[in-house]
């Protein structure tokens, strides 16, 4: 059975950019993301530079992932910076108390993370601590790392072997303050992000995009907050440039918090409300965006989801704590669908960042450690979706539609697609989410004449399947047969696939 769609794309009427940074990342000292993930030492048997496993780095790269959010998460906000610098033998080891309450030796530290985003090709994105932290400490971090000179932080860096300060693009002012980072009152907390902004201090030509801690999911008056401290509604006044960001976090899932379900072993059931739940992130960025709006007519201030994804139950037999997750083509339709709501947000939505990108949540990859390396069809779904980075963005009208799949009385669009222009070359994404229909599509492609279409598909026979080291191919991308149509192209999505198709124009 199949069903007909088509998709109209004005290739040549202009959108905002899609800016690289809603393909951002996120390593948290959680599980075996950083040890034991990105980080093995340097007295492994695995290849390394300075104890960074190389492997892990060479298919990030791959990704172009233009961002890394680090320490955290909860774990930022009991993070103390002192403790993981200098030589590694000096360095007092700390209590995760949120993640597995697991002791660490404090080896992997801000020389470290540096050293890694500088191998990946990665800015970073530094998040301080406002929960158990002082505006002292999250200032003397901000001057350790981007301060040139001669200051009692830029001696303490000089002498733990770095010369040179380093470029620090992104500032997170504390982490779900809400909750994990001190249970505060919205108000409290932004009286609290006014102040940390203003000693976390631009050095010398080093502009620091500070970003405060916004709300979960739908919490508005978290938002609302925020924008208070730097604005008043209909004033007409600038906005106050002590913040240029404020965040929020949305993940997906298709039970409850306790009894969240297994990412390999699920229902349709448990497909269509998982799905149902993605698509919602559409509404939840609208209704940050309009409170923004009011407060911010110009968007000056950006909106920043810098935690999103899929949580699922731990895998059977691994630690509760560590947040181990498989991750299916179901996790990937659901990366697909983000970033096509992601596109069409983009003059508000200015950055993105996974949750997480090894061995915890919704990863790129997963390792273990006698040396396998397994990319998972989130990843692919990020490299196939690579061509967005940077680009325009151009309309997409689905004019032409599959009926809405009723689910508890909520309707799933049952196709999802984006498009945007980059250096000649137009890629357009497209997600059939019908898990049983094939989904006929014509690509309505106007305003350009176009040549040398290609496309890719992602799919696998079950929503269910994943990629193991025994079977690392299970879900991963393929050709994809393209037909020419007197509007453009026709192209035949599976069910539940995810395909890119790029033209010359």
């Amino acid at each position: 059975m199949s069903t007909a769609s088509r998709v109209v794309i004005d290739l040549d009427v202009p959108g905002p950019i899609i800016s690289r940074h809603l393909y951002g990342h996120f390593a948290e000292h959680l599980g075996r993301c950083i040890y034991g993930g990105f980080y093995v030492g340097e007295d492994s048997d695995l290849p390394n530079e300075g104890g960074i496993r190389l492997d892990v780095v060479e298919a990030l790269r791959a990704l172009n992932i233009p961002n890394l959010r680090w320490p955290g998460g909860c774990f930022a906000d009991e993070y103390h910076w002192k403790d993981g610098i200098g030589p590694k033998a000096d360095r007092p080891s700390m209590v995760n108390t949120h993640w597995g309450n697991v002791e660490e030796n404090n080896h992997f530290g801000t020389h470290e993370f540096m050293a890694l985003c500088e191998l990946l090709g990665a800015e970073p994105y530094v998040n301080g601590n406002v929960g158990s932290g002082t505006v002292q400490e999250m200032s003397e971090w901000v001057e350790y790392l981007t301060r040139d000179g001669d200051s009692p932080m830029v001696r303490l860096r000089k002498a733990n072997g770095r010369d040179e300060p380093w470029k620090i693009p992104f500032w997170g002012i504390g982490n779900e303050t809400w909750g994990c980072g001190g249970n505060m009152r919205a108000e409290a907390y932004a009286d609290l992000a006014r102040q940390y902004a203003t000693f976390c201090r631009d050095h010398g030509d080093n502009k620091l995009y500070r970003i405060a801690a916004g709300a979960s999911d739908d919490n508005l008056v978290w938002t609302e907050a925020l924008m208070k401290a730097v604005s008043c509604l209909g004033c007409g006044r600038d906005v106050r440039n002590l913040f240029q960001a404020i965040s929020f976090h949305y993940y997906t899932l298709a039970g409850p918090w306790d009894s969240k379900g297994s990412a390999t072993d699920f229902d349709l059931d448990d497909y269509y409300r998982t799905m149902v739940k993605a698509q919602d992130i559409d509404r939840i960025i609208r209704g940050h965006s309009a409170v923004m709006d009011a407060y911010d007519p110009e968007r000056k201030i950006g909106l920043v989801l810098d935690e999103w994804g899929t949580w699922w139950d731990v895998e059977p037999g691994t630690n509760p704590g560590f947040l181990y997750q498989q991750n299916a083509l179901r996790d990937a339709l659901v990366a697909s669908v983000h970033f096509d709501v992601f596109h069409k947000h983009a003059e508000r939505l200015v950055m993105a960042n996974i949750a997480q990108t090894v061995n915890v949540l919704q990863a790129m990859i997963l390792t273990d450690e006698s040396g396998g390396l397994v990319l998972t069809p989130t990843y692919h779904v990020f490299e196939m979706n690579k061509g967005h980075h940077d680009a325009t963005s151009v309309p997409v009208h689905v004019v032409e539609r599959p009926a809405p799949y009723e689910h508890d009385g909520k309707a799933l669009e049952l196709l999802s697609a984006s498009a945007s222009v980059k250096d000649g070359q137009a890629l357009v994404s497209v997600t059939n989410l019908d898990p049983s229909a094939s989904a006929d599509v014509v690509l309505d492609l106007r305003g350009a004449e176009i040549r040398n279409p290609a496309g890719r598909l992602l799919t696998a026979p079950k929503l269910q399947f994943h990629n193991t080291t025994a079977d690392p191919a299970a879900v991963a991308p393929v050709a994809l047969d393209l037909e020419t149509d007197a509007r453009g192209l026709r192209v035949t999505l599976p069910p539940h696939s995810f395909a890119t198709i790029t033209v010359e124009v």
